[in-house]
């Protein structure tokens, strides 16, 4: 990139932004469990026992700030809330599939490449701030598997 070149430069401020909501792991599971159509929010957080309500609660506000996600309030008693994905949360769903498919494929490859980093730099504080974040990440919650239309599939 030239210096001066502002275009690029909000182009990368672009991309960096929607990456940063769609790239979130919270966000990858409420999009895949709401790839099989509406939920409530409890239905969603049973769903994913790891998350908080709080983390929850941010996460669907944000994918609906962003136009992901609709709230939708039915005047019952009590009132129910049901979050749903937009056409453009729908097409969310063939990346999340694509990408999903390329880390299962790759897995292996780049495990092996951590593995001969690792080697090569024992010692270094690089490695050793990289293996605690990854056992931090190891704790990371697994979505369970849920029956779901071909289409939702996402990984």
């Amino acid at each position: 990139m030239k210096p001066g070149n502002t275009h690029e430069t909000e182009n990368c401020r672009a991309v960096a932004d929607i990456l940063s909501r769609v790239g979130d792991k919270w966000t990858v599971y409420v999009v895949r469990l709401l790839a099989n159509g509406p939920m409530r929010f409890n239905e969603i957080r049973r769903a994913v026992a790891a998350i908080s309500q709080r983390m929850l609660s941010l996460t669907l506000r944000g994918l609906e700030r962003d136009g992901l996600v609709t709230r939708t309030v039915m005047a019952t008693i009590p009132p129910r809330v049901d979050y749903e994905l937009t056409p453009l949360g729908l097409t969310l769903i063939e990346p999340l599939k694509a990408l999903g498919q390329w880390a299962i494929t790759n897995r292996d490859t780049v495990e092996a490449a951590r593995m001969k980093f690792d080697h090569a730099n024992a010692g270094s504080k690089t490695v050793e701030e990289l293996e605690r974040k990854q056992k931090v990440s190891l704790n990371a919650p697994v979505l369970p598997k849920r029956p779901a239309p071909e289409k939702a599939n996402l990984a």
